[in-house]
């Protein structure tokens, strides 16, 4: 974390909101915004009844649609009895007014964050454990029962990969600071790449990479975080977010795996974890693969330039934002480059 002495918000007056709608809240408090991340600010809570998680709106104009943690906050909430480890949601506040955009309260988890996903610093057996930890959770997200789970309208329906394409078009296009070849290239030619929808409805969280997991350490995992992206979509989407991790450089603003062995490291390859998946599951993207892939390559890249737009705004959130948002042209090429194979 880095020291928030400020934090960009009034204190002061964020406590005594608290301590007047959350039972048990006490002030005064302090608040101290975590690294990492590139769109809600995240804050740690220390007051007097205890220690919280905050996550609010960035300040500044936003993309429609973008940043609800409302929606993140009616996640959390809906898991709270299910297999997939979360926070617990404590208190939403709509009204900007407080601190200047909307946010909500969670609980603590006192875990541990992997930046790196080579994990440099565990053993080849920890690091196989923590990768099948890891896969576990996404089997576990892509059984939720939606319904059972009261999120049988947190989506469209239809077909969620010609949806998505579409939304994350609109979004490149309104954050779009100059022409990325490749992204124009993968734009023209995902819809008609992408698999008929068979279907099948899950809870997908859009950004499952390990930076985006908490961890005891055993390791187990302790708690999904940053359900920002979360929506209905299909069960392979989060898996082929989370192998693209396996293919990204060794970059230090957006850490991949390419190049390593990871053999030597106890890092499952693609193939197995493929494998464990659809043993668990049913699902095997097939020849589908290369797409699932160069779709979230085109919807990094997407985000990555959003990243880019709002750094040069003044509003994004991380101070590494601006060096994120050059990546878009590097990602996009990536998933030309996995399509067109």
């Amino acid at each position: 974390m880095t020291p928030a002495s400020d934090p960009g918000f009034d204190t002061g007056a964020l406590a005594a909101y608290l301590q007047a709608h959350l039972p048990g809240f006490a002030g005064p408090l302090s608040a101290t915004k975590f690294k990492g991340g590139q769109s809600n600010p995240t804050y740690r809570i220390d007051a007097a009844s205890g220690c919280y998680v905050l996550r609010r709106k960035p300040p500044g104009k936003l993309l429609a649609s973008a940043h609800a943690v409302d929606r993140e906050f009616r996640v959390l909430r809906a898991l709270q009895r299910s297999p997939l480890p979360v926070a617990e949601p404590l208190h939403l506040c709509e009204d900007a007014g407080v601190i200047g955009s909307m946010f909500y309260l969670m609980s603590y988890v006192p875990g541990r964050i992997y930046w790196d996903p080579a994990l440099p610093d565990l053993a080849p057996a920890q690091r196989e454990a923590l990768y099948g930890a890891a896969l576990d959770g996404l089997i576990a997200l892509a059984r939720l029962d939606v319904a059972a789970a009261g999120l049988a309208d947190y989506g469209k329906p239809g077909n969620y990969f010609a949806r998505q394409i579409a939304r994350w078009t609109e979004q490149y296009r309104a954050s779009e600071t100059g022409t990325i070849a490749a992204m124009d290239h993968l734009i023209d030619a995902l819809p008609a790449a992408a698999p008929a929808d068979d279907g099948r409805v899950a809870l997908v969280h859009g950004d499952f990479r390990l930076d985006n997991l908490m961890w005891s350490d055993k390791p187990g995992l302790l708690a999904v975080v940053d359900w920002e992206l979360s929506t209905l979509g299909h069960p392979l989407a989060d898996l082929g977010y989370f192998c693209m991790a396996l293919r990204l450089p060794r970059n230090p603003v957006l850490p991949g795996l390419a190049g390593l062995d990871r053999a030597s490291l106890g890092i499952p390859d693609e193939a197995a974890l493929l494998a464990r998946f659809a043993a668990a599951t049913g699902l095997d993207p097939g020849d589908a693969w290369p797409f699932h892939l160069a779709f979230h390559f085109f919807r990094l890249a997407a985000i990555a330039q959003g990243v880019m737009r709002r750094a040069l705004q003044g509003n994004a959130s991380s101070e590494q934002a601006l060096a994120a948002g050059r990546m878009a042209a590097t990602i996009a090429q990536m998933g030309a480059d996995v399509l067109d194979r």
